[in-house]
C-alpha cells in the first residue's frame, strides 16, 4: 500500500487538546485516532452526531445529605410558603 501524507493546518491548541482528547480515549497517538476517523468514513461507517457535552457536578456527601432532606421535607410539604400573587412572591424571595 502506498502512504500519502495528509496536512491539516489547524491552531498549536487545538492540536494540543485533541493530542489529550485522543489520548484519554485510548489511541495511542492523534494519527492513530484520525486514521480510524478516516477508515470508518471511508467505509461509510460512522454515524455522527454533535451535540454539547453536558458538564457533570457531584454534590459533596453533606449536600447530598441536605438536598435529600429537602427534596423529602418539600414532598412532606413543610417548608413550603404559599403567595397569593407574583408581587407578593418577589417580595419575599428579595427578603
Amino acid at each position: 500500500m502506498q502512504r500519502v501524507i495528509l496536512q491539516v493546518p489547524m491552531s498549536r491548541e487545538l492540536k494540543i487538546n485533541a493530542q489529550s482528547a485522543s489520548s484519554e480515549m485510548g489511541f495511542s497517538s492523534l494519527q492513530e485516532a484520525i486514521r480510524v476517523l478516516l477508515t470508518k468514513l471511508s467505509k461509510n461507517e460512522l454515524a455522527m452526531t454533535i451535540e454539547p457535552v453536558e458538564e457533570i457536578h457531584h454534590l459533596s456527601p453533606a449536600a447530598e445529605a441536605k438536598f435529600k432532606r429537602a427534596v423529602s421535607d418539600i414532598k412532606a410539604g413543610k417548608n413550603v410558603t404559599k403567595t397569593k400573587n407574583v408581587d407578593e412572591l418577589l417580595t419575599l424571595l428579595r427578603s
